[in-house]
């Protein structure tokens, strides 16, 4: 279920990092944010955008966790980095954690959220923020970012307020 949902178009990595960027900023501990769209979208490059808005200091280099499956990165909140590209089996979801790091006192950014089942987003995730992304030339991205609950749609209207 959408409760809100805005688009933001970003005509540069530089400005999708830059979106990243000023929802770190504006988020709280407990944040998790699913992240779906092609392969070469810009999910990493917001990743990288988010941690400098959480303060992950500059010496951590944000890459996308395909082959470890989860980073960790020390900053206002500690940031977990989820890639589900490499995940076959829901039953992987407790082998590596995933389960923990959700209800834990970070922000949890998720890759290949499309993987998590909406059973599984029901029953583990009361809520959260889903960012779609979609290429529409080689710069250029159209993000469709959604609110599960009210809750999080006044995060919503914070986002859509700071990229004005």
């Amino acid at each position: 279920m959408i409760c809100k949902q805005i688009q933001i178009t970003t005509e540069s990595l530089e400005e999708t990092q830059l979106l990243g960027q000023k929802i770190g900023a504006l988020i709280s501990a407990g944040t998790v944010i699913c992240l779906t769209g092609d392969l070469g979208s810009g999910k990493t490059s917001f990743v990288q955008g988010l941690a400098m808005g959480l303060g992950v200091p500059d010496d951590y280099y944000i890459t996308s966790p395909t082959y470890v499956l989860i980073n960790e990165y020390p900053g206002r909140y500690p940031l977990f980095h989820v890639d589900l590209y490499r995940i076959e089996d829901p039953v992987d979801f407790e082998d590596i954690g995933l389960y923990e790091i959700l209800h834990g006192k970070g922000v949890v950014a998720v890759e290949w959220a499309d993987k998590l089942s909406k059973d599984f987003l029901s029953e583990y995730l009361a809520e959260y923020l889903s960012i779609h992304f979609e290429i529409l030339n080689d710069e250029s991205r159209k993000l469709t970012i959604s609110a599960n609950v009210p809750e999080v749609s006044a995060l919503i209207e914070r986002i859509a307020k700071a990229w004005a």
